[in-house]
């Protein structure tokens, strides 16, 4: 079988086409039909998602297709092209969360058999087994939320096949966010927030999305930045992270406990930071991380009240890269979630004339974005170049990103 593995973004057709053909090869009959879902980038508003504070993130070009017909029984019969030699087999009543009497599916069948199994759960079903080919363009690793698009594009493809009847609707959107959140943290076992599944499920097309995570409302925000000749700019430093790896749930824990210690249920709560910061005299780690979550859900704020304002130009500009500057070096230094690679390639990129630049997703590795004229994107390339793998020894990668559309809730053509 053909390995199919591609980081940049393709057309839709061609991504449909892709996943179609290896669901044949597979399993040897075609798929009921191919649905996609978005990875993300989060503009602004990191690591406050699950202190229930704003984020503001856009979906990408890049996107998981997903290949699915069900099944007359409980079987769970998986393929993508990193495992194309091997069919991954499960079953629906053998799967369950971490701790439990049941089966944890491993790596990356964890996200599609959790989205099943946390349906299940919330009284959609019973489910029958089905057959899936996943192929997906989404960067592994980079910070980019390919887990989020993966379980995303599985709740539809399940809702549809199934007749669950909830995608067609921003509250039934919001119930296959929380199967897909469910599966993120109880199968796959990374405790993250809402952010990414939500921004996978609720983007829409030329709009940022002011995702509130107190109430997991949101608002589409126009996010056009070609009108005041700007581009936003994804810098992919090839440096991985996992989110299951013991530190963001670090992070997270330490979150809880200050607040716990500042009398909130979350800190997005806490409305006079010097007070906290008094409170938590003696906990300095624990200032730290609360330091760079006030902050961050004041910079976000701020920076999507520019955007409803209108184009980013002049002096709402410089407040804008102000913003993004802040919220990497608060990212850095009080929430210790950056590496040396991701602060070499931001560097470059404030040296190179960007409008502010920062670390982008859960940290330790991953992606940043710079905000910048369009005229000066070849030339931080050109200083990414020659100046990131000669410090890192790492070679990055480097794409334009406009807002695109969240799940794909009709089939594509098969």
């Amino acid at each position: 079988m053909a390995r199919i593995i591609r980081a940049e973004a393709v057309s839709p057709e061609e991504g449909a086409f892709n996943a179609r053909e290896l669901f044949i090869q597979a399993f040897g009959y075609e798929p009921e039909g191919v649905w996609s879902a978005p990875g993300r980038v989060n503009v602004i508003g990191e690591h406050v998602d699950y202190n229930g504070g704003p984020c503001l993130p856009i979906a990408l070009p890049h996107r998981a297709y997903l290949a699915l017909a069900p099944r007359a029984d409980r079987a769970v019969r998986l393929i993508s092209p990193q495992t194309a030699d091997a069919i991954d087999d499960l079953d629906l009543d053998s799967i369950g969360p971490w701790g439990g009497p049941r089966q944890v599916p491993s790596h990356w069948t964890a996200y599609i058999a959790g989205v099943a199994w946390a349906l299940e759960r919330d009284g959609h079903g019973p489910l029958p087994g089905f057959d899936a080919a996943l192929w997906s363009c989404v960067p592994v690793g980079g910070g980019l939320s390919s887990s989020a698009a993966l379980e995303c594009a599985t709740a539809v493809a399940v809702d549809e096949v199934c007749g669950l009847g909830l995608a067609g609707s921003d509250e039934g959107r919001r119930l296959l966010v929380d199967a897909a959140r469910a599966a993120e943290n109880e199968i796959a076992g990374a405790n993250t927030g809402g952010l990414d599944q939500t921004a996978s499920m609720r983007c829409r097309a030329g709009h940022a999305l002011a995702l509130d995570c107190r109430d997991m409302s949101a608002e589409p925000i126009p996010f056009d930045l070609a009108s005041s000749g700007l581009e936003l700019l994804v810098i992919d430093t090839r440096a991985k992270h996992s989110l299951a790896d013991g530190q963001y749930g670090q992070r997270r824990a330490d979150c809880e406990e200050a607040a716990r210690l500042l009398g909130v249920g979350q800190l997005v709560e806490v409305s006079d930071l010097d007070a906290a910061m008094s409170a938590l005299e003696g906990h300095e780690r624990l200032a730290r991380r609360t330091r760079h979550v006030v902050s961050e859900i004041a910079r976000t704020r701020a920076f999507i009240e520019l955007m409803g304002e209108g184009p980013l130009e002049g002096e709402r500009l410089d407040v804008a890269a102000l913003l993004l500057d802040d919220s990497h070096d608060s990212l850095r230094d009080d929430y210790e979630v950056s590496c040396a690679e991701l602060d070499v390639a931001v560097a470059a990129a404030r040296a190179a004339g960007a409008h502010g630049a920062r670390m982008t997703g859960g940290g330790f590795g991953g992606c940043i974005v710079a905000l910048l004229p369009h005229h000066l994107v070849e030339p931080v390339k050109q200083h990414l170049a020659a100046n990131y793998q000669a410090r890192t020894g790492l070679k990055e990668e480097v794409f334009v990103c406009t807002a695109h559309e969240g799940v794909s809730v009709a089939k594509e053509a098969v």
